[in-house]
């Protein structure tokens, strides 16, 4: 019991050194610029040493994109949860709800997140990385819900990119703003814009050409 209870206790005391690193870095970067700050400051800030941030955190970069990291995760859970029955576009809006909702509910965190790494060429280098994982996991979903094959049937795969290519394109509008606009709401518009195009047409049989030159007046 006491093992378990000192293991949760240094959980939480790791998770409270990762965020003031986190908090410290955004606030320097959000003022400075990401390639104005470096690691040094980074950790004077947080007021811990050079060896404790490369214990959280591999990179700068990484001090950035890890609020988003974990997004990949929640939306490949999110769209295995799915009930069966629903349509893809349903599936697949609720499933990319679940990161802007996060988004949502820390916006002012967020957008100063999102803001530096649509503006930074490095991060947005390395968000583009994820979101590539990010695709796979979810047009392997896809492909599992639809019965199709992903090696020969491109619908997975582009169903998946058209959703995720959404969720880029709200984040951008978002960032465009300020916090007191809803990205949830913006994603739902955004959504219906594309969902025609991720319910697939029912699949039929390719028809016979016809010999002989052509259709017959």
């Amino acid at each position: 019991m006491s093992t378990r209870a000192d293991a949760t206790l240094a959980e939480r005391k790791r998770q409270l050194v990762a965020d003031e690193l986190t908090e410290a870095a955004l606030q320097l970067l959000a003022v400075r610029g990401f390639d104005a700050v470096t690691v040094d400051e980074i950790v004077a800030s947080a007021g811990v040493s050079k060896r404790t941030f490369f214990r959280y955190f591999r990179s700068k970069e990484d001090v950035v994109v890890q609020f988003l990291a974990g997004m990949g995760d929640d939306m490949r859970t999110a769209l295995a949860d799915r009930p069966d029955g629903e349509t893809p576009s349903e599936a697949l809006l609720h499933t990319v709800r679940v990161p802007v909702t996060t988004c949502a509910a820390d916006s002012e965190r967020a957008l100063r997140v999102v803001r530096l790494i649509l503006r930074t060429p490095a991060l947005l280098g390395r968000f583009l990385e994820h979101q590539d994982r990010w695709r796979d996991d979810l047009a392997a979903e896809l492909a599992r819900r639809t019965g199709r094959d992903p090696a020969a049937d491109p619908y997975p795969a582009l169903a998946a990119g058209t959703a995720l290519t959404t969720f880029h394109v709200v984040l951008r509008r978002w960032s465009a703003g300020d916090a007191a606009r809803d990205p949830v709401a913006l994603l739902d518009e955004a959504f219906a814009v594309v969902a025609p195009a991720l319910d697939p047409a029912p699949r039929t049989q390719s028809r016979t050409p016809i010999a002989d030159g052509g259709p017959r007046a």
